[in-house]
């Protein structure tokens, strides 16, 4: 296979982040007509293969043993390098998880080969894959090639969306890997977040956002009553975060988490680029502002010109009212 894309164990299914980068490969691999393959490592990597097997791709390879039972960084970058040695992929594509982050590197550094990370999109160009990211906190993107191959490239949360995902028929394949104690030195928590206690915001369905309209922070558990009542998660821009009224790990931009929601509720957020660029991939956004000049309309689906303030305790009364 030419594209090799690595699957996210998530709790049994595979993760959202990496349906994302098979949609990416399919894309790349229809332009260049070349063939794409997916990998799965560790305990339930038969059970995420299965799930790949409906995926319109050419095989999916799992790896188990006793070592890749319990992730560490050591072994899956062990496996995942004799799978590239041995299969020969030109592409290995991955989301830009807390994962893929920590073993990646090895990866490229054990087999001498590129890491092209957190890319927002790819095209072909001369026939050749050109890929972009994101430079100077998202204010610039950058165009980025690799000089050799294999290489290793993993895409931004929300670049691509899995509903694009074409459905198929796919081969599972079981692959044997040789890997000893020794080759296991370290271990690692889980899950993998940037604090302890924080939420991985990326694989929640609806997130309930406050930004700097919400005046004070007393006013904050009317936003976290609105967000029980839809049984969502809650997020904030910067300036919420520097202010000290929520914790780092909730914050969404290009200094924080990257998000591609079912729906995206905006409250008092200006949208201003660095937020933007963080959850752009929602898809439903519904902006409550009482700017009518504020940026953030130009992106949402829904907007309501108005003060949160009032707004706020008037649709979660809503909303508990349709619920009862």
């Amino acid at each position: 296979m030419d594209i090799l894309v690595y699957l996210e164990n998530n709790n049994g299914k595979i993760h959202r982040i990496s349906l994302e980068a098979v949609a990416a490969a399919q894309s790349l691999g229809s332009e260049l007509g070349q063939s794409v393959g997916a990998i799965a490592i560790g305990e339930g990597a038969e059970i995420l293969g299965a799930q790949a097997s409906g995926l319109d791709i050419a095989e999916v390879l799992t790896v188990s043993g006793d070592q890749l039972n319990t992730y560490s960084a050591d072994g899956y970058s062990a496996a995942l390098a004799q799978i590239i040695e041995s299969e020969s992929p030109q592409y290995v594509f991955a989301g830009h998880s807390y994962q893929v982050r920590d073993f990646m590197p090895r990866v490229s550094a054990k087999m001498g080969i590129p890491f092209l990370s957190d890319n927002i999109a790819v095209r072909v160009e001369n026939g050749f894959p050109l890929y972009t990211k994101q430079v100077f906190h998202a204010k610039l993107a950058a165009d980025v090639t690799a000089s050799s191959s294999p290489c290793i490239v993993s895409f931004q949360s929300a670049a691509f969306s899995s509903d694009a995902i074409e459905s198929g028929t796919a081969a599972v394949r079981s692959v044997n890997v040789t890997l000893s104690d020794s080759d296991v030195r370290t271990s690692s928590e889980e899950p993998f977040q940037e604090s302890e206690g924080g939420v991985d915001l990326s694989s929640a369905d609806i997130i309930v956002a406050v930004g700097r309209g919400i005046g004070k922070e007393e006013n904050l558990p009317m936003v976290e009553d609105l967000a029980n009542a839809l049984g969502a998660e809650i997020a904030s821009s910067r300036p919420i975060v520097d202010s000290g009224w929520y914790e780092p790990f909730r914050q969404i931009g290009s200094s924080g988490q990257t998000v591609a929601p079912k729906l995206y509720i905006a409250l008092g957020i200006s949208g201003a680029i660095q937020h933007v660029v963080g959850m752009k991939g929602s898809k439903n956004v519904i902006a409550i502002n009482k700017d009518p000049g504020a940026p953030i309309f130009e992106l949402a689906d829904f907007g309501v010109e108005g003060d949160i303030l009032e707004i706020i305790p008037k649709l979660t009364e809503a909303i508990n009212n349709a619920k009862s």
